[in-house]
């Protein structure tokens, strides 16, 4: 266990970023803990612009990705229906190869190469508003025949196999929330709900909200939420559960020390991912933790199990940090250095010679396939995104950017200026669900009606080009990668399979 611990510096850390979410704006709660108790706990901001009700420890968000490691639990409950090695067909035979040969700890950390099923959405032009069902879309799931990556060669971050091993269960007589309300919200005695859709009504549930650069927009989204970030709760709530796992009493005896279990890819590499949980390192120790985003809420926590301490971050407010709150209030209770911010790689956009890998690099940050990172020092002219949900390698050798993304080797040479969108790229294009967009004068054009985007197309050579596309709360970079003549993929961080044909 660590020599000493500033609980106090920690507190100021975490109350200096609390103090960032004014009084009249949406807000949020930062907890420190250890097994014995909260440390701290700080309040800003308000749950609703409506009523300005002050903020609270109490007040109930959506945990979004937080939810994961909670729905690892209950599958690690339930080893006598599913095993962390089956695969995935052997439990939803609906599912055709290669997403059926994907195992159930493939699609849990990571490294199953499974498409994300709202990216994938994105590229069919459905927006983050479009309500969709859990059936229907196992149906779409069931008909994809593309994976991101062969399984066990990549990490790279997808919700969908936390929604396939939900759907699984539930074929089994296990329904998430049933689990969450008798293993966890029952014995802490605290309050926890996983409702199925965004418009569930859940009690005492706080607004969330988003800037959109004038004024704060209430938040909404359309997607089935499934076990991969269902799950809603306050700050305090979230604290006893972590509490619990760190104290590994009763029935939570052992379960933390599975979910952190190692997890390692086909080539019997050590993936920093495990089952919900994230590896973070700060100097020469290891600590772990995850975060949820869904449109308008953000949360984080990150623990320490050598010294059973850690932090809760919850807020209904787009722009939260997380991560950062966390990890500097981290390095505040134990001294830890924190990482420095890479510099020395030039500015600009990269790609690989073929396929339809690109990245961004402004000042320390890293755009990868519309995926941001901060990269940090690594010695010996390497810069590291730190990141185990989206791990990144990178070093200059003469004007190229060379190392890895996802684990997988890559070189990036800079994109040449001046390069034009070649008339031949001038069509309608279908997908096999039917969506369509038109090339057209440069651009992309999709929707219709008044929903109908007009998108400029920059080239990057070879066949690749970048497009942007606005969508409530979010802003996605769309790769367009031509396979052929007749065929072309659009390509996001998390769904990178999604065709389309030249319509004859």
């Amino acid at each position: 266990m660590p020599a000493h611990l500033d609980w106090h510096a920690a507190s100021s850390t975490a109350k200096a970023f609390a103090a960032q979410w004014a009084e009249n704006e949406p807000g949020g709660a930062i907890i420190g803990f250890d097994d014995s108790g909260i440390r701290f706990s700080h309040a800003h901001g308000v749950e609703s612009l409506s009523t300005l009700t002050p903020f609270s420890a109490e007040s109930v968000v959506r945990y979004a990705s937080v939810t994961k490691h909670f729905f690892c639990a209950m599958v690690l409950q339930h080893e006598d229906i599913i095993k962390l090695d089956d695969r995935l067909g052997q439990h939803l035979p609906e599912l055709a190869p290669p997403l059926a040969d994907v195992t159930v700890g493939q699609a849990l950390d990571m490294s199953g190469g499974l498409p994300d099923t709202r990216e994938c959405l994105s590229l069919l032009g459905l927006s983050v508003y479009t309500e969709t069902e859990a059936a229907p879309l196992l149906e779409f799931l069931a008909r994809l025949q593309r994976l991101n990556f062969d399984a066990g060669s990549e990490v790279s971050y997808s919700n969908t196999g936390y929604r396939l091993v939900e759907a699984a269960l539930e074929r089994n007589g296990f329904a998430f929330d049933d689990f969450i309300q008798s293993a966890v919200a029952g014995p802490l005695g605290v309050t926890f709900k996983a409702p199925d859709v965004w418009n569930d009504p859940v009690a005492a549930l706080v607004p969330g909200y988003w800037h959109n650069g004038k004024r704060w927009q209430l938040s909404a989204a359309g997607l089935h939420i499934s076990a991969s970030g269902s799950l809603t709760g306050s700050a305090n709530a979230l604290t006893a559960w972590l509490q619990a796992l760190m104290r590994g009493q009763g029935h939570f005896e052992g379960v933390l020390e599975k979910l952190q279990a190692t997890r390692f890819l086909a080539n019997g590499r050590a993936s920093g991912y495990s089952l919900g949980l994230r590896l973070s390192t700060l100097g020469d120790r290891s600590f772990v933790g995850h975060g949820g985003s869904h449109p308008g809420y953000k949360t984080y926590f990150l623990l320490d199990p050598e010294s059973r301490s850690g932090f809760a971050v919850v807020s209904n407010r787009e722009d939260t940090n997380g991560n950062k709150t966390a990890l500097e209030s981290m390095a505040a209770l134990t001294g830890l250095p924190l990482p420095t911010p890479a510099t020395g790689i030039p500015d600009g956009l990269y790609v690989t010679e073929q396929g339809p890998w690109w990245l961004e690099i402004k000042g320390s940050v890293c755009t990868y396939l519309d995926a941001d990172d901060t990269l940090y020092d690594d010695g010996d002219g390497w810069a590291s995104s730190r990141s185990a949900s989206s791990p990144m390698r990178l070093r200059l050798e003469g004007s190229a950017l060379v190392g890895e993304a996802g684990h997988a080797a890559r070189r990036f040479l800079p994109v040449a200026a001046e390069q034009r969108v070649p008339l031949s790229l001038a069509a309608t294009w279908r997908s096999m669900e039917g969506a369509e967009f038109e090339v057209r004068d440069g651009a992309v054009v999709m929707g219709v009606g008044p929903v109908r985007h007009v998108m400029p197309l920059t080239a990057l050579g070879n066949g690749r080009f970048l497009f942007t596309l606005h969508d409530g709360p979010w802003t996605k970079r769309v790769c367009l990668h031509v396979l052929d003549d007749d065929r072309v993929e659009l390509v996001l961080n998390r769904a990178r399979m999604m065709e389309y044909h030249r319509r004859g």
